[in-house]
This record gives C-alpha cells, structure tokens and sequence, in this order.
C-alpha cells in the first residue's frame, strides 16, 4: 500500500497493485484497474517513486532469510496542506454545495 492525500488534505493508503495509470491533467488523478479514479495533491513522480519504493521494499524483505521475523515498513510521513473554508452567501446564510457550482447556481 502506498500513503497518498486527497486534494481536501485526508490521507489514504492505496494498493499500489491496482493502479492501471497516473495522469497529470494539472492535478495528479490515479485510476484504478476498475475505473475508480483519485484525485491526489501528490505530483506525477511522487507517485511513481512511492509505487517503486513499495515494490523494492516487497523485493527486499522477500530475499532477507528472516523476512518474517521483521516488523511492517511504516508508510512515508505525510504532508498536511490547510483547506480554506468555502464561504457563506448573503442571499441564503448556506455554503454552496457541489451541485450549485456544477450547475452554476448561485444561492
């Protein structure tokens, strides 16, 4: 598994096994084997090297004689971005949610 942030600022693990592509459209999107896709705050090559980090560190367990007897390799730290609060409209006193701005509506 490999730790990755959403754009809101939670971080993931992601089975690094199940990843088909990593597309820069700017922001990181990663698409699942099953069409699931992410939208990450991790660059394309942050992405690539922690996918490499987690099959050499599988590669390197594997060939040690006491593989089993390690302990479970840690994720890498994670980096918490701050998320400005969306602010209120005068009109209404409510956020606009999702479906105002996909539909251009201004409550």
């Amino acid at each position: 598994m490999i730790s990755l942030t959403r754009l809101s600022g939670t971080t993931f693990l992601l089975n690094a096994d199940l990843v088909e592509r990593v597309d820069c459209t700017p922001d990181t999107v990663v698409t699942l084997v099953d069409g699931t896709k992410y939208l990450v705050s991790e660059s394309l090559d942050e992405v690539l090297a922690a996918v490499v980090d987690y099959r050499a560190a599988i590669v390197a367990r594997a060939a040690l004689p006491d593989a089993a007897t390690l302990p479970p390799v840690r994720p890498r730290p994670t980096r918490l971005t701050a998320v400005p609060l969306p602010e209120r409209t005068e009109r209404t006193g409510r956020t606009p949610d999702r479906t105002d701005r996909q539909r251009g509506v201004t409550p």
